[in-house]
């Protein structure tokens, strides 16, 4: 029998034991403890039991208790103080039904349980938008603060010229160009840095549409074919002039350095047809 009917079967065990059946409810008796042993009279009893639960006896009446006293003493010969002594020494006793004490069940687990997940889940909530306050506080932090400006050319050329232990240093003079004969300035240069930097005075502004400056790095004294190229720049104003040096490889010693004036963007090779200046490495300064 499955949990459910045996569930109805003391359901009708129980209504027959207080209330009585229907004709319905007595044929749905019948049909499930039909090959079910069921001790019937046990729920009548229990019915009976818990019906006194809350019935009290009440005290005899005095006249009916004075007729059985008589007739006791006549049949069993006991006196009538004995008797009623032995009636009245009877405690009088009132049937209470004690409700079972409940055990903890599921649901008060399941509450608990979910209080904790509750407390669990507030807590990584917290931290986790403190996180995103912080991150935010930053970054507002940052988009408020006053920017740094970077340093200038002229900064950045001093800076290396103070700490590079192995300065290359070489002085520009004019080529034979006629417009750039006047040009005076340094280079320099740091091999462990492979940095340098070149400074104009003199230089003549070019027309960026029409010819460019390109930097050539020479590394053989006697000014090899196919010296390495260094950068093609332009100069938009007058006065003094900083280049940073923009060597397309690796550079070691150089013992020279040249400008040409070459077409926009600047050539693989250069013919050397506008020099514009030339600034040779001395011995001791390599």
């Amino acid at each position: 029998m499955s949990e459910n009917m045996d569930d109805k079967l003391r359901d009708l065990l129980c209504d027959q034991a207080v209330f009585g059946l229907t004709n319905e409810e007595a044929r749905q008796l019948k049909e499930l403890s039909d090959g079910a042993e069921m001790d019937a009279q046990s729920y009548e009893l229990a019915a009976a039991a818990i019906a006194l639960a809350e019935t009290k006896i009440e005290p005899m009446p005095a006249g009916l208790e004075a007729k059985l006293l008589r007739a006791a003493e006549e049949h069993f010969g006991a006196s009538k103080e004995e008797i009623h002594e032995s009636i009245h020494d009877q405690p009088t006793q009132t049937f209470q039904w004690k409700e079972p004490k409940p055990s903890r069940s599921f649901f008060d687990w399941f509450g608990w349980a979910a209080a904790a997940v509750a407390s669990i889940v507030l807590m990584v909530t917290f931290f986790y938008y403190q996180d995103r306050l912080s991150k935010l506080e930053d970054r507002l932090a940052k988009a408020t603060a006053t920017p740094t400006p970077a340093p200038s050319l002229a900064e950045q050329r001093d800076r290396l010229m103070a700490e590079a232990t192995d300065l290359t240093r070489a002085e520009w003079a004019g080529g034979p160009y006629e417009p750039t004969k006047g040009v005076t300035g340094e280079v320099v240069w740091s091999d462990a840095k492979q940095q340098g930097y070149m400074t104009f005075r003199g230089l003549p502004v070019n027309d960026a549409n029409l010819e460019a400056y390109q930097l050539w790095i020479f590394e053989e004294p006697q000014l090899e074919a196919l010296p390495k190229d260094g950068g093609v720049f332009n100069v938009t104003a007058k006065g003094e002039v900083i280049i940073p040096i923009d060597a397309k490889l690796r550079t070691i010693s150089p013992k020279a350095f040249a400008i040409t004036i070459e077409k926009p963007g600047g050539v693989m090779q250069s013919k050397r047809e506008r020099l514009a200046a030339l600034a040779p490495v001395k011995p001791s300064e390599t």
